[in-house]
């Protein structure tokens, strides 16, 4: 077992220098926007924003090399109280009996079973009502953004 000499930061105030860092938060906020995440507005007097973090991650290839610097921006969800900010919460999860019959099929039949990685994920379903989040750390700090791969 190898250590990393790599070492992911816990705040956005540790990957301000770093090319590495900025480049990933740079992709995921070209990301966001080319999907029309959001939009930015003014907040209603009426309305609480909802908080935002960085979530950073090295991810490695096999061997052990780096392949890239992985940025996420999540959601502080968990400062929302059921029946004022929302009703209901949906999460598509795959259960692990689904999984596991996935992987007997695959066996049973020899099928040729690949992993694959996306980068960015989207449901396109158009929420009901509007959801208002404080702007993330970066956003017009950091220019100027690439489109990336």
């Amino acid at each position: 077992m190898s250590l990393s000499s790599y070492v992911e930061p816990n705040t956005y105030s540790e990957v301000v220098k770093p090319n590495c860092w900025i480049k990933a938060i740079q992709c995921k906020i070209s990301a966001l926007e080319s999907n029309q995440t959001w939009e930015t507005a003014l907040l209603p007097k009426d309305k609480m924003a909802i908080g935002c973090k960085w979530v950073f991650k090295i991810k490695y290839k096999i061997n052990g090399i780096v392949e890239r610097y992985k940025a996420r921006l999540v959601v502080k969800g968990y400062t929302q109280k059921e029946s004022i900010d929302y009703l209901g919460t949906f999460s598509p999860i795959a259960k692990i009996t689904t999984i596991r019959l996935f992987l007997c099929l695959t066996s049973i039949y020899i099928w040729e079973l690949k992993q694959l990685g996306i980068n960015n994920t989207f449901l396109h379903e158009e929420l009901k009502k509007d959801v208002y989040m404080v702007a993330p750390l970066g956003l017009t700090s950091i220019q100027p953004r690439q489109v990336c791969n």
